[in-house]
């Protein structure tokens, strides 16, 4: 109930107005049964403009995170989203990952509408990352298509660590279902899985226009870590106290050096 009085009373008509979501391929979403929505993951407000355009309920497998934070943004965020429906899911892989893939199944099972971010999380810095192969597994093992969706500037309107968004345009474009029917039965098969997933984040870099990245998003974020870490400890050093006082001696230790070869050369000079 909280749901629908939120997309259609409370925060849907306001968010339309203001930022005004343009949606390309509206046809090819299903009016019934189940599907799941492969979407591009920009910024933490796709979850709120995918569900605002597509007319049925759709619920998103959302990280634990967002359920157990302190103080009042925690509390407010894990209202909103036990409130719209949203199921929490453990991402560090396993056994959570066994059980994030049967809470998928059991709303596919429903007959109802999945969104699932291949990424595993959002990008980086703007460029599609490698999936990962859990929604070719959902869409084997509940024989259910899966529609690409591209989120189209979202993450200029809500950028990455940003809470209140910038009012602008942003969209979403729809592309057609994909069938993997032809590989029932082969959900253990992990070349199968493999060849679905690529065959999505192909068709999500079609839509989207990204630039796409062989690698898991997720790795390339711990890269980053570790480098932003690196430059921090260096900068750390170089502004130590006395830092810049044992450059200078060592600059003045070389001129020195420098200056005395310069002498013996003149001084082998006139002997010769």
């Amino acid at each position: 109930m909280f749901y629908w009085v939120l997309k259609t009373v409370i925060l849907g008509p306001l968010l339309k107005m203001l930022f005004r979501p343009w949606v390309e391929g509206e046809e090819h979403i299903p009016e019934t049964g189940a599907a799941i929505f492969a979407s591009n993951h920009l910024s933490f407000s796709d979850s709120i403009f995918l569900p605002l355009v597509v007319p049925r309920r759709m619920t998103f497998l959302a990280k634990a995170d967002y359920f157990t934070g302190v103080g009042l943004k925690g509390r407010l965020t894990a209202a909103f989203f036990k409130g719209v429906g949203q199921v929490p899911v453990d991402r560090a892989g396993g056994k959570a990952s066994e059980a994030a893939l049967n809470s998928g199944l059991k709303i596919l099972r429903r007959g109802e509408l999945l969104g699932l971010y291949p990424e595993g999380t959002r990008s980086p810095d703007g460029r599609l990352y490698k999936g990962k192969t859990g929604v070719a597994r959902m869409a084997l093992e509940a024989g259910v298509p899966v529609i690409p969706v591209a989120m189209i500037d979202t993450d200029k309107a809500q950028p990455t660590g940003k809470i209140i968004p910038k009012v602008m345009r942003v969209g979403v474009r729809v592309g057609k279902p994909l069938d993997f029917s032809r590989y029932k039965g082969m959900e253990d098969d992990r070349f199968v899985l493999r060849s679905i997933t690529d065959e999505v984040m192909y068709a999500l870099m079609e839509l989207s226009g990204q630039e796409y990245v062989d690698m898991y998003a997720g790795s390339m974020k711990d890269r980053l870590t570790r480098a932003k870490k690196i430059l921090q400890r260096e900068q750390a050093e170089a502004a130590r106290p006395g830092r810049a006082v044992d450059e200078l001696e060592r600059e003045l230790e070389g001129d020195s050096g420098d200056a005395g070869d310069a002498s013996r050369n003149a001084d082998e000079q006139r002997a010769g």
